[in-house]
């Protein structure tokens, strides 16, 4: 079917078109066909505005940059754009691929060339409201760039889910840091390109190659690196006096992880702070994944199930437990670790989903706490709105609320607490405490601030320190 150049004149949120082009440059792109993707804000934006991205070069079958999902979470993370064009080699195949870095990288003045060559194109596919805000002249088109730290991958394996559909394993090699090669090995789901589900340490058992496929990777569970888990494990800094007095009664303290991933924060909990854990997963191929390529392991104190998180809180509330690995689960959690995300990259909030905020999951989430027990939970939100709903609600089920914003990250970890915690400063005689700090390295720990208390009633406060049980 031919393409309309109509189409292109107004902003239709949301909308995603994809055509080719005989390739004018090849000098920089490599393909006899030129793939460009335009992609339509969901979100009104004034004045209109137009900009343009290069895919990089060799990466143009990945999810990130070839599929209407990737795009869309692009157009996202820039609020003020009205419409992205993606400017790319033609991806042969569709799926995505192992990533080597090219040879050659153009010069700013060869990037200049083939920016100043693709404008015509551009002032083509510019809406014509854009050219009312400027008299008729040309509306200005900035080139953005695309930067991830990403040096190579290597993909291990993609598959499909029952839940989360398409999803890739794969190893990657960023940027050096003070000379030293970092490695990860990474989940990632066609559904959300951009957001990484789990990332963990790897490392090589030869130190000397040059592509990841001709090494063995040896799985490092044992620190975490996804940026938001550290911040989430340092939350349980919040009851920290109660943990270290249970524990000095010979009690193991228990928690309840929903969304399992890769099994990082669960193998962490377990390794490193003693936790009986219960991970619970809707989707069994990432769970087969989890075993296979992130070192998460099955045992006495890591039981893993299938389920739907909300639908297991509800079970659990009830006492339903028919499933056998609920037979065994006795007592409550001390904490529960919320790690779940929307399955539409379209809507304004990707973690948690909405119905996870609704009072009834709220209230069922609370009663299986233990008297002192915290649930941390992990947010990452594209409006202003949602996240004003989730504090507002959670401050009206929980005693106390905490916030720690995420160093370089949209997320922020949400910290509520069964009953009112008080400040103390350095406590060298809480053993679980200083176990906590080594584990994470004291990362974060300083920065949980308290939002409120919501039974007595308390003002939004500012206030940044350590918490413990009164």
């Amino acid at each position: 079917m031919a393409l309309d150049p109509a189409a292109f004149e107004t902003i239709v949120p949301s909308r995603y078109i994809t055509f080719t082009l005989p390739n004018p440059h090849h000098n920089h792109f490599t393909a006899s066909l030129l793939r460009i993707a335009v992609i339509d804000s969901p979100i009104a934006t004034s004045p209109t505005t137009i900009a343009a991205m290069l895919v990089p070069l060799r990466r143009e079958s990945d999810w990130a940059f070839s599929t209407e999902s990737g795009s869309l979470q692009l157009i996202l993370s820039f609020p003020q754009i009205s419409r992205l064009v993606l400017i790319g080699n033609c991806p042969d195949p569709a799926q995505t691929t192992s990533y080597k870095p090219p040879l050659h990288t153009d010069s700013s003045s060869e990037t200049s060339v083939i920016e100043d060559m693709l404008m015509p194109l551009l002032f083509a596919l510019c809406p014509k409201e854009s050219f009312h805000q400027t008299d008729s002249r040309p509306p200005e088109i900035p080139f953005l760039t695309y930067e991830d730290e990403v040096v190579r991958s290597h993909v291990l394996e993609t598959c499909i889910g029952d839940h989360v559909g398409e999803m890739v394993v794969e190893d990657v090699e960023l940027e050096a840091v003070d000379g030293d090669r970092e490695f990860r090995r990474r989940l990632r789901f066609k559904r959300m390109p951009h957001l990484i589900q789990t990332q963990i340490r790897i490392h090589p058992d030869s130190p000397n190659f040059d592509e990841l496929e001709t090494v063995n990777f040896i799985v490092d569970n044992g620190v975490l690196v996804h940026p938001y888990l550290t911040p989430m494990v340092a939350g349980l800094s919040v009851i920290a006096s109660y943990l270290d007095e249970r524990i000095q009664r010979g009690y193991r303290p228990k928690a309840l992880c929903l969304g399992v991933g890769g099994g990082a924060l669960l193998s962490f909990l377990n390794s490193q702070l003693n936790f009986e854990v219960l991970g619970v997963e809707e989707d069994e191929s990432v769970l087969r994944i989890a075993r296979k390529y992130f070192g998460l392991k099955d045992s006495e104190s890591i039981r893993l199930c299938i389920g739907d998180g909300m639908d297991m809180i509800r079970k659990l509330d009830t006492d339903a437990r028919k499933d056998s690995i609920l037979d065994n689960i006795d007592g409550k959690f001390d904490a529960i670790m919320v790690d779940l995300d929307s399955s539409c990259a379209g809507m304004e909030t990707s973690a948690p989903p909405p119905e996870f905020i609704q009072k009834p999951i709220l209230l069922a989430a609370k009663r299986l706490l233990s008297e002192h027990g915290v649930i941390i939970i992990n947010v990452i939100s594209l409006s202003k709105g949602f996240h004003e709903t989730l504090i507002n609600e959670f401050q009206g089920v929980f005693e106390e609320l905490y916030e720690v914003d995420v160093v370089d990250n949209d997320n922020v970890v949400v910290i509520a607490t069964q009953l009112k915690t008080r400040r103390v400063s350095g406590d060298s005689d809480n053993s679980f405490m200083c176990k906590l700090e080594s584990a994470i390295g004291g990362a974060y720990m300083d920065s949980i601030g308290a939002l409120s208390c919501a039974a007595a009633g308390g003002q939004v406060s500012g206030e940044s320190a350590n918490y413990v049980v009164s």
